[in-house]
């Protein structure tokens, strides 16, 4: 049993203990009960930070607050134009990947596979730093912050942790439609800007000390492209997931751009010989169906790398707890910017769903207004689920 799955299990019985142990300061949220349930645990905790953080950066956050509401609309026309432009590809390109997939902490066929110890992390964070952002922007505006806490959705037991914060609904309708914009928006601009700070942590700080004490070694085959109907070179001539190619015609490849390199200019038709640390190849490559003019292998490749072994001898565990943190800081800014952007969605459920309400209460106040948000969100709903149903299918 790997390290992965002793950890779900492990986290998922002492949550489970600690949350009936509390089970008197619950709240649950029926669904398909027992089998599907969301379990809501209600604290203060917090509350006085955003009172404090509010008070003390009025100006600064009423610029923020600004940047927000402009980031988050622009967010969501990236965000529909992204959902409509991926169906396209989808309905006319038979190889076309999904544009929206499940992050789960276990490997299924079409989901973003995070391991769990990462996962578990990452979402704590980034939850945090939404609902945090949240509340500071309510108390800003003068509405009430009722109480913080956790939310668990649960399967059987719980098993996706999420954080909340809840501010008075009445009193923030009430409060103008920027006030009310601006709410909504911290929450996944706090996520973005944690994503783009994150990347130059990892340019300024990840990359110059991974190449302290780790070598490139090649590029390993991650998966397969093609499907029931079409299989692409690389699988046909019996290459496995795992493999690290080393060699391409001959050409050391140590990297992803020496494999890119070692392939730009080839044709379909034309013979490759690639040598991998687990045998040697000789491939007919395939029509790249992006490009008719390029040949194509049909892998999906990551980059492969090892401890250098006097690092390994002089520090001892630490290369370990380096490479760690490393990949600990590449999820959370992949997590912090495809959830923050995700969360501008028109969609009812998110925050760029309610944005989108108010905008559109301000356009055709009443009835006409809510029944075209209703329409809006149910089309890219709809969008998103036939992403996931493909993501599963291919």
């Amino acid at each position: 049993m790997s390290v992965q799955i002793i950890a779900i299990v492990v986290f998922t019985l002492i949550l489970s203990a600690i949350l009936y142990k509390n089970r008197k300061k619950l709240a649950l949220q029926k669904i398909l009960f027992p089998f599907i349930y969301i379990v809501i645990y209600r604290t203060q905790l917090g509350l006085n930070s955003m009172n404090r953080v509010a008070a003390s950066y009025r100006k600064l956050l009423g610029i923020l607050g600004y940047l927000a509401i402009i980031t988050g609309f622009l967010g969501m026309a990236l965000i529909c134009y992204f959902l409509v432009d991926n169906i396209v590809s989808l309905l006319t390109t038979p190889t076309a990947a999904p544009g929206v997939a499940l992050v789960l902490p276990f490997k299924v066929k079409g989901g973003l596979y995070v391991p769990f110890i990462y996962w578990i992390i990452s979402i704590f964070i980034l939850a945090a730093v939404h609902e945090f952002s949240h509340g500071v922007m309510a108390r800003l505006a003068g509405v009430r912050v009722k109480s913080s806490g956790l939310a668990f959705i649960s399967l059987l037991l719980p098993v996706i942790p999420a954080a909340f914060v809840e501010p008075d609904e009445k009193g923030l309708r009430k409060r103008p439609p920027k006030d009310q914009l601006a709410v909504f928006a911290a929450g996944p601009f706090s996520n973005l800007v944690c994503g783009f700070l994150l990347i130059w942590v990892f340019i300024l700080l990840v990359i110059p000390i991974s190449n302290a004490f780790i070598d490139l070694n090649g590029v390993a085959i991650a998966g397969f492209d093609g499907n029931e109907s079409i299989t692409y070179p690389a699988e046909k001539a019996g290459m496995s997931k795992g493999e690290i190619i080393k060699a391409v015609d001959n050409a050391d490849i140590l990297s992803v751009e020496n494999f890119t390199s070692a392939l730009s200019g080839k044709h379909s038709g034309d013979i490759v010989g690639i040598r991998t640390d687990r045998g040697s190849y000789e491939v007919s490559l395939a029509e790249n169906p992006s490009n008719q003019s390029a040949g194509y292998l049909g892998v999906y490749i990551q980059q492969s790398s090892e401890i250098r072994k006097s690092a390994r001898a002089r520090l001892w565990f630490i290369p370990n707890l380096a490479i760690w943190l490393l990949g600990l800081v590449y999820w959370l800014y992949v997590l912090n910017l495809g959830i923050g952007l995700f969360n501008l969605s028109p969609l009812g459920v998110v925050d760029g769903g309610r944005m989108l309400q108010i905008l559109l209460s301000c356009i055709l106040p009443g009835k006409p207004g809510q029944r075209l948000w209703g329409l809006i969100s149910m089309l890219f709903l709809s969008l998103v689920v036939i992403n996931i149903v493909f993501s599963f299918a291919r």
